[in-house]
């Protein structure tokens, strides 16, 4: 369970830097509180990023289980 947190948290750092990367270098406080206001998609704000990480890691996360079925121990 330890380890699908930190994969979840590790895609969540590195969606949101590499999409923002601007933003977070040049003003991260700014960015943060502007997630309010802000969305995509039709999401809100503050919802958006996590919705787009748990997409991402369904698409990651198949593989993994099928990898984990298939395999031979």
């Amino acid at each position: 369970m330890k380890k699908e947190i930190g994969i979840f948290i590790g895609l969540f750092l590195f969606l949101s830097i590499g999409m923002h990367f601007e933003q977070w270098i040049d003003h991260p406080i700014e960015h943060l509180l502007n997630l309010q206001s802000g969305g995509a998609f039709g999401l809100p704000g503050i919802i958006h990023p996590f919705v787009f990480t748990l997409v991402l890691y369904i698409f990651v996360g198949i593989p993994r289980v099928l990898g984990k079925l298939f395999s031979r121990k």
